[in-house]
């Protein structure tokens, strides 16, 4: 973790706390100069370390029920990029990996319902062409998650 100091990390714990904790906020919880704060934040974001400051939505807090972890397998591999924009045209498909073994893509989908659920796989994502199968896995709730730790 060359990469971080102990002032990053320090940083990176008040804002997981509260993500809109004002910059002069964590400055005086650490003792430290609010433009070191907005310095350092703005280097770590342009650096990809902080992705960025938004809020986490609770998908089921508003209606979206269900929730599926897809695997997807491709007619051909090199057509990833092309499908992988039609999927991210989906705004019910909130992420999306590589990965290896069986399929060549996992997503995460949220629904509303199954009826809605059954929509986005059968007319929305099997109507994709390149998209030879997929195979979901129901959600029944997240125990956790969590940024690794510091």
């Amino acid at each position: 973790m060359d990469i971080l100091d102990e002032f990053d990390i320090s940083i990176i714990k008040e804002l997981e706390k509260d993500g809109r904790m004002a910059f002069s906020a964590i400055a005086a919880n650490l003792k430290i100069s609010n433009t070191m704060v907005h310095q350092r934040i703005n280097r770590m974001m342009e650096q990809g370390i902080i992705g960025g400051i938004k809020p986490i939505i609770q998908e089921k807090k508003i209606g979206f029920d269900w929730a599926s972890f897809t695997g997807i397998t491709l007619n051909k591999d090199s057509d990833s990029d092309r499908i992988i924009q039609a999927l991210n045209d989906i705004p019910e498909i909130t992420e999306c990996y590589y990965v290896t073994g069986s399929f060549t893509l996992y997503i995460k989908i949220v629904a509303k319902n199954h009826e809605h659920m059954r929509k986005i796989l059968y007319e929305k994502i099997d109507n994709i062409p390149g998209i030879a199968k997929t195979d979901s896995i129901i959600e029944l709730g997240c125990a956790f998650k969590r940024n690794i730790t510091l």
